[in-house]
């Protein structure tokens, strides 16, 4: 590890308005918003730093610091940012530094518009953009080169943050130019747009496997998660949440022997307005210790609402239910006739699949700190999508979001729980109930029980084959809870094709496959229930996780029964044809490269084992990662399954880092399996059962199987790789259990019970 490769910590975040053009030099940083008044008066003077772009600093000392303006929890993205940028830059990698974003703004990201980190968008929506400010800086710097050195800018090359004459010998640093202030250059909009940058061949950092940045910090503890805050002044709260996942509300509150707690200040029950929580109360006490102490000694009493005699069975009902009418749901996909291709159909097939409630569970306890300071609200915490963060704590607190300056931290996991800002609600009205800074730390039962979970899903499916096995015909209906919706932003929605009016694309995403069918329905059907019930947010893998599920078992389902080859028939309808040109091509290319690393059909298996295959789509079709999966499972005479290997092959166009590359598919791919066979969580009474890891039960490392990883980088775009691999795992284990013992099963995750069961009908 590279010992002089540093981080910058969240706690020292340049928030200066800078616009995206090459040449700011700043002789200062001012702490702020627009029309927000006194914040950062206290700031000294910063030496004079050249400034690129919006999103790096090159300072007098040669040092370049790149702002990320994602979430880093834990998948390196901060580091990824900085090599794009460095590639273009000509910079050393040694004077690489990264720092975090704050919500001003001027960070919002220029594709979606908002600050968000999800569905594996990062590096292939930032990529081009990051590599035209590194090139932009590039250019300005040697155009000053340029003008100190009396020689023609186009004899210049750059490279490890030098700026070289060959002819001359003559050479001048980053630090030098930045020094000189020379480099005043700037770049249109349409000038960044027009620059040519590198073709793959002439790359020299991106595809290596470079130190990560973040590594040294995180490993000698400097690096400062939100649980690492501390502030003057700053006192404790600790939650108490009812019995009830959502719509409780708080009766009454007994706070006798709370008293009797050393240290206790005060019991805040929270009125939100924004409707993150319901029937939340928070101890406020001078240690967390102390508010643990004193929230254990809270008399609550609750009106459990209208969701208190709900369950999973409740959730499921419904979903059955709403599936069958035939006016729910609006259309996602609505391809050809259907109704008229089944109905002549020489054979159809009906299948229903389901999974549970999953949850989050992050290593890092959700946490958030709040200081008020004037007018001004400071938050402290990790997030993953700062835009919609600021605005609910702006709302917790009954001030203009303007008023609040985030200050983002480093994750300690997030997987799409940190997508929501729960835990700033009871962060920011404690602090302003006591007048003084509050950090709010959840137990892990606060969490797992208030976790905005990926949604238990309904998904019916029929199939019809002609005479000759091809599949004619595919009708998919969706039924669950809507977590998108549930945000408010209608920018987040998609309109339907049956003009019923918006749905919610991440329940469906996957469902719109590369395999050509001719007549090809999909119905999005939101479940009122669980949406209100269990208030469903986005787990890594969002809606392909349930979608393939039944999309790639029912491929298998339909080679059975036509007896062909569950990855020949797949590959028979990757055949590119109109829409899915390009995609499905490249769909087939990881589905053969999984096969042969795999030895699929190749090797003789002994009796109780099997392979079984998928491939996918994910995240969405637009942003698509092409990821196959050959699952190799031995099944006992008892159901017991075992997965003996996992072969993940995955097309990332073009990749940055190797290594971090093969480690997010590795543990998406476990990810995958943890959600296949081991992740349940239940509704009972209106509350999740489930509230620590002995009742919910992630992959352990002994159930840990062979991992073999095949990434196709063909110079393409980057795509993503932190989920894809995730929603793949599941349906290539179903389809192995098949081979292996004849037994389909159709729900998550997969039981003994349930493949004994399979076995014996």
């Amino acid at each position: 590890m590279n010992e002089h490769v540093k981080t910058i910590t969240p706690e020292t975040t340049d928030l200066s308005r800078r616009s995206f053009l090459v040449g700011t030099a700043a002789t200062g940083l001012v702490l702020g918003y627009a029309g927000v008044p006194g914040i950062g008066e206290a700031l000294a003077a910063a030496p004079a730093n050249f400034e690129p772009s919006v999103w790096y600093a090159i300072s007098p000392d040669g040092l370049v610091t790149v702002t990320c303006g994602k979430a880093d929890m834990g998948q390196h993205i901060a580091s990824t940012m900085a090599q794009i940028v460095c590639e273009e830059l000509g910079a050393k990698w040694s004077d690489m530094r990264v720092n975090l974003a704050s919500n001003d703004p001027k960070f919002n990201d220029p594709v979606l518009g908002a600050q968000i980190t999800g569905g594996s968008w990062s590096t292939m929506m930032n990529f081009d953009a990051m590599s035209r400010a590194g090139a932009a800086g590039r250019m300005a710097l040697t155009e000053a080169a340029a003008a100190s050195m009396g020689v023609p800018a186009g004899e210049l090359a750059v490279r490890d943050s030098m700026v070289v004459h060959a002819k001359s010998k003559k050479q001048m640093s980053f630090a030098d130019i930045v020094k000189s202030g020379k480099a005043t250059k700037t770049f249109t909009p349409d000038e960044l747009k027009a620059i040519k940058l590198k073709t793959p061949d002439q790359y020299t950092m991106i595809g290596v496997s470079v130190p990560q940045i973040d590594i040294p910090s995180k490993t000698n503890g400097t690096a400062k998660y939100g649980i690492d805050v501390m502030l003057p002044g700053m006192v404790y709260g600790a939650v108490v949440t009812p019995p009830v996942r959502y719509g409780a509300t708080v009766k009454s509150v007994d706070d006798s022997d709370a008293k009797k707690v050393p240290g206790f200040i005060k019991a805040v029950t929270l009125d939100d307005k924004t409707q993150t929580t319901t029937g939340w109360v928070v101890a406020v006490a001078n240690t967390y210790a102390n508010a643990k102490k004193a929230a254990a000694a809270l008399k609550v009493s609750y009106d459990g609402g209208p969701n208190a005699k709900l369950s999973s069975q409740s959730l499921l009902d419904e979903a059955k239910r709403l599936q069958g009418l035939d006016d729910s749901g609006q259309f996602f996909v609505k391809d050809g006739d259907v109704a008229a291709a089944l109905g002549s159909a020489a054979k159809v097939l009906e299948a229903e699949y389901t999974t549970s409630i999953n949850i989050h569970a992050p290593m890092e306890p959700m946490n958030a700190t709040a200081e008020f300071k004037g007018d001004i609200l400071h938050i402290y915490s990790g997030n993953q999508f700062a835009t919609r963060s600021g605005a609910i704590a702006a709302g917790a607190a009954g001030i203009d979001p303007k008023f609040v300056v985030m200050h983002q931290m480093w994750l300690g996991g997030g997987f799409g729980r940190r997508l929501d800002a729960d835990m700033m609600v009871p962060a920011v009205q404690a602090a302003k109930a006591v007048g003084k800074p509050v950090k709010v730390i959840y137990t892990r039962e606060n969490d797992m029980t208030m976790d905005f979970s990926r949604p238990l899903t309904y998904q019916k499916v029929k199939a019809g084959v002609d005479g000759d096995g091809k599949l004619v015909a595919l009708s998919h209906d969706v039924v669950s809870a809507w977590p998108t919706q549930r945000w408010g932003i209608p920018d987040f929605l998609s309109p339907s094709v049956d003009k019923k009016g918006p749905l919610d694309a991440f329940t469906v995403n996957g469902s719109d496959f590369f395999y050509t069918v001719p007549n090809h329905n999909v119905r999005a059907i939101k479940n009122e229930m669980a949406h209100n019930a269990t208030p469903s947010g986005q787990l890594r893998s969002v809606a392909p996780g349930w979608t393939f599920w039944a999309v790639e078992s029912m491929i298998d389902e339909i080679a059975a029964a036509t007896g062909k080859d569950p990855a020949q028939f797949r590959i028979s309808l990757l055949d590119g044809a109109g829409k899915n040109n390009g995609g499905a091509q490249r769909l087939r290319n990881t589905l053969l490269a999984a096969m042969g690393l795999a030895g699929y059909g190749t090797k003789k298996l002994p009796k109780g084992e099997g392979m079984g295959v998928a491939c996918v789509s994910s995240q969405e079709r637009a942003t698509a990662s092409w990821t196959a999966c050959v699952a190799h499972v031995a099944v006992a005479p008892s159901g017991e399954v075992t997965v003996k290997k996992l072969t993940v092959a995955t097309d990332v166009g073009t990749q940055v880092h190797p290594d971090n590359i093969r480690a997010q598919v590795e543990g998406a791919a476990l990810w995958g399996l943890s959600l296949a066979m081991y992740e349940k969580a239940t509704l009972k009474d209106g509350g999740i059962e489930q509230t620590n890891f002995d009742s919910y039960t992630p992959l352990r490392m002994s159930q840990v199987p062979e991992v073999a990883v095949a990434v196709i980088a063909n110079g393409e775009n980057a795509t993503g790789v932190g989920e894809p691999a995730v929603t793949v795992v599941a349906p290539a284990i179903g389809n192995a259990i098949f081979n292996a013992s004849g037994a389909r099963v159709r729900a998550l995750p997969i039981t003994a019970e349930a493949v004994k069961g399979a076995m014996k009908a």
